[in-house]
């Protein structure tokens, strides 16, 4: 797949990450391709009148407009239902909202759609990084990854530990949650994407730990993952800035689906 023959991007989702991503591609990876959108909440039509962009109806709709490729920011809803029925289309589908795959028949489903329409199914990285030394690590054997997500107390509300805490009156580090990535990635959807991409790179979903926290000393969202097995151990901590336009997302998750896509464009492995 290169940039000869991506000429038609579809989209899935237009909110924050959605524009961001949108914007980039328009501008500096494929300024001549033409674009089409689902958006599901509604939040993005002044955006696609100003923009040219087509907005379609539903998943059929898109599918009906044959993109070259589709990128999927709307969540796990999205994935669970549109990326399946695009994948059988033959269409490659870029998935943002990797926490989906915390289920198990929706990760085989997933496959089987891909396989039968002889699609590609990309997962990115998402706000994390040192996957690469992750997954070399486990062909060593792996014993053990935990991943623990700190962002400002406010960054958390509309999650479910804001029915839990007094989010605005956190006054030192509190830990939200602690369980296992399956468990973090159903409960945390909008927060922990993060968790399920350390998750399919490590250990799995059962037995990768994760810890979230409330931290009103950091202004920033921080990731890290440390593992441990034969071949030693790794550390790996990230401080990234939050999307200027939705603070419970970082920034690096965005970047990570341009770098996913150039990758399909120049055909690159790393």
């Amino acid at each position: 797949m290169n940039n000869s023959i991506i000429s038609r991007i579809g989209l899935l989702g237009l909110g924050a990450i959605g524009k961001r991503v949108y914007e980039a591609l328009s501008t500096r990876y494929l300024p001549n391709a033409r674009f089409a959108a689902i958006d599901p909440h509604g939040h993005a039509s002044d955006f696609v009148r100003t923009h040219q962009i087509q907005l379609c109806s539903d998943t059929e709709d898109l599918a009906r407009w044959k993109p070259d490729l589709v990128i999927e920011c709307a969540g796990h809803d999205a994935v669970a239902t549109s990326v399946p029925v695009l994948l059988k289309n033959g269409i490659s589908v870029v998935i943002a909202s990797i926490g989906a795959l915390a289920e198990q028949p929706l990760r085989q489903h997933l496959e089987a759609a891909a396989e039968t329409g002889a699609a590609k199914l990309i997962l990115v990285s998402g706000a994390i990084g040192g996957l690469d030394a992750l997954r070399s690590a486990r062909t060593a054997g792996l014993d053990s990854v935990v991943y623990v997500g700190r962002k400002p107390p406010r960054a958390w509300l509309g999650s479910p530990a804001e029915e839990r805490f007094d989010l605005e009156a956190i006054k030192e580090a509190t830990t939200i949650f602690r369980g296992t990535a399956a468990e973090a990635s159903v409960k945390f959807p909008k927060n922990a994407n993060v968790t399920a991409a350390v998750a399919l790179s490590g250990l799995g979903f059962d037995a990768t730990q994760v810890e979230l926290i409330a931290d009103p000393a950091v202004d920033r969202n921080v990731h890290e993952v440390e593992a441990a097995g034969p071949f030693g151990s790794i550390n790996v901590r990230l401080a990234n800035n939050p999307l200027p336009d939705n603070p419970r997302t970082s920034w690096l998750a965005a970047l990570s689906i341009e770098e996913a896509v150039s990758k399909q464009l120049l055909n690159v492995i790393f």
